[in-house]
């Protein structure tokens, strides 16, 4: 999945397990949802941590919502759900890998 390297300019707050802010493990590194964005800590600055692509997750029968039972994220527009490592969010009938 690419990620684009985009810093968060002016985000003085220090995410880590105590922060209140959900953490999610995104390949080699942990994502902080905070703001609607996702927050990764990266060579002594913030970056906003986002996937450069579409990625259908193919075979996800399950219909994640209110009361799914699977943490809910604000993350831009939308509520991406975490699911077996992977935040997923509806998308045109299908879900998506963020």
């Amino acid at each position: 999945m690419a990620v684009l390297h985009q810093q968060h300019p002016a985000h003085e707050h220090a995410h880590g397990p105590a922060c209140g802010h959900t953490g999610i493990l995104h390949a080699d590194h942990i994502d902080y949802a905070h703001d609607g964005h996702l927050h990764r800590a990266h060579s002594g600055h913030w970056d906003e941590c986002e996937p450069g692509e579409h990625i259908s997750h193919s075979g996800h029968a399950h219909e994640h919502g209110s009361g799914c039972g699977h943490p809910a994220v604000e993350h831009g527009d939308h509520i991406d759900y975490l699911h077996d490592g992977h935040r997923h969010a509806a998308h045109e009938g299908h879900w998506d890998d963020h």
